[in-house]
């Protein structure tokens, strides 16, 4: 099934952003692109109370909002398959719903909220916490990707790095990964971070005096396990570097034009799953977060 790359839509900057950077990606991908625009607000508002105010009800700005998200898609890429809907529900829950047909969702950091976009929005969260797809979310117009007109900008580092964990074996992250890195003819960073604990000095009988080589070892190990069946047309780079995952990651994406990360799914678990290191790099990163379900 052709499935398409679906992107959340309000009529935010930040929203905006992500239909360029969806209209791009199901361009690469000869996927359709599908524009989901969901709120609440009539249930909770009313089309009487916008008409006192002397405002345009909601279905007006609505119809609105999606016809202008449609035209800069196609104004992008013109030849792009264009769907629309429009969903009375919760955000967050429409778009994990349209994320089980999708081949990713992608997300602006915030909505129409008066808060900062430095700030991760709780819609883009829920949203990469529970998605059974790939949930790609852009950073606000502080991200060097965004030019002065507000466009996004096609990646210029020619990087895609990925965060390797510690149960790295068929890993979707590092599938999506690949893919995404032949898809952009980029290199490919495959970051496995590593920690040498404060507690394991010179002097612990079982190290024998190198605690810090060895456990750059087995990151090289883990790393090497995890690329065995990486396909040799793609420019792979391996990366070993000392310190939290949570903050190696985030320092990788300034040179990135996408950071991929798994977030572990526990199908029987209906709260949010998605881990520091992801919560992290989603708050932190410099560039576009990939969040790739991993279920255990």
């Amino acid at each position: 099934m052709d499935l398409p790359i679906v992107v959340g839509v309000d009529g935010s900057e930040p929203s905006l952003r992500a239909v360029d950077w969806a209209a791009d990606e199901a361009a690469l991908r000869g996927a359709p692109l599908r524009l989901v625009y969901a709120s609440l607000w009539e249930r909770y508002e009313g089309a009487a109370l916008a008409r006192g105010l002397g405002e345009p009800s909601e279905q007006v700005m609505v119809e609105d909002i999606v016809r202008t998200a449609a035209r800069r898609a196609h104004l992008r890429r013109t030849a792009l398959r264009i769907t629309t809907v429009v969903l009375p529900e919760e955000p967050e829950y429409a778009l994990v719903r349209e994320g089980h047909e999708a081949a990713a969702l992608v997300l602006g950091s915030r909505g129409r909220s008066g808060l900062a976009e430095t700030v991760l929005g709780s819609v883009s969260l829920a949203v990469a916490a529970r998605a059974s797809c790939p949930v790609i979310v852009l950073r606000g117009s502080h991200d060097s990707q965004v030019s002065h007109d507000n466009q996004v900008r096609a990646g210029k580092h020619g990087r895609v790095v990925v965060g390797i964990g510690e149960k790295a074996t068929d890993s979707a992250a590092l599938r999506f990964a690949v893919q995404e890195a032949k898809l952009r003819d980029a290199t490919l960073d495959a970051v496995r971070a590593w920690r040498c604990p404060a507690y394991e000095s010179t002097d612990h009988p079982l190290l024998a005096g190198e605690p810090a080589r060895l456990h750059e070892r087995h990151a090289a190990e883990i790393l090497e396990q995890a690329l065995k069946g990486a396909p040799e047309d793609v420019d792979l780079r391996r990366r070993t570097i000392e310190g939290p995952a949570r903050r190696v990651l985030p320092d990788a994406s300034r040179e990135a034009d996408l950071l991929v990360v798994g977030a572990r799914r526990n199908p029987g678990h209906l709260g949010l799953q998605l881990g520091r290191v992801a919560h992290a790099v989603l708050h932190h990163s410099t560039c576009p977060v990939a969040v790739v379900p991993e279920l255990v």
